[in-house]
């Protein structure tokens, strides 16, 4: 990923990312999310965000290619003292937990729209399983703007 300070780093702690894709029918053509945690993740997200980008002084949401590292750290299991890597179903696929949150930062207008995004680093780890994780469930997202020449600021 890219070196040196990101335009803007967001830190949510207390609450486990949530997958957002998978829809469930409720009737009369009406579809809602699956799961219940979309909603408070993604809230967490736009307070975190819009807190972060105001703490940096950003009052227009990041525009352009930007690239982006996030490290989702979700709680472990009891039945999973030894594992190192969150792998089961509980846990989310890493791609609805990306959805999610990009979507938050939409949201938060801390980035103009998720299609910005153009490249990823991306980990869900359990706490203090690597390098950036958390010690509970959380996450941090990193993100810089890539300038016209492809070269990440």
């Amino acid at each position: 990923m890219p070196a040196g300070v990101p335009d803007l780093e967001v830190t949510v702690r207390h609450i486990q990312a949530a997958p957002q894709g998978s829809k469930s029918h409720v009737g009369r053509g009406r579809m809602i999310e699956s799961s219940r945690r979309v909603a408070p993740w993604r809230d967490a997200v736009v307070l975190a965000a819009r807190s972060a980008a105001a703490g940096r002084g950003l009052t227009a949401p990041l525009d352009g290619p930007l690239a982006a590292e996030i490290v989702l750290t979700v709680a472990r299991p009891a039945s999973a003292p030894g594992r190192v890597w969150p792998t089961t179903r509980a846990s989310g696929d890493l791609d609805k937990l990306l959805r999610s949150t990009w979507d938050a930062l939409g949201t938060a207008r801390v980035i103009e729209d998720d299609s910005r995004i153009v490249q990823v680093s991306a980990i869900k780890a359990y706490p203090g399983g690597c390098a950036g994780a958390l010690d509970g469930p959380g996450g941090v997202i990193r993100l810089w703007r890539i300038v016209p020449d492809g070269v990440i600021a």
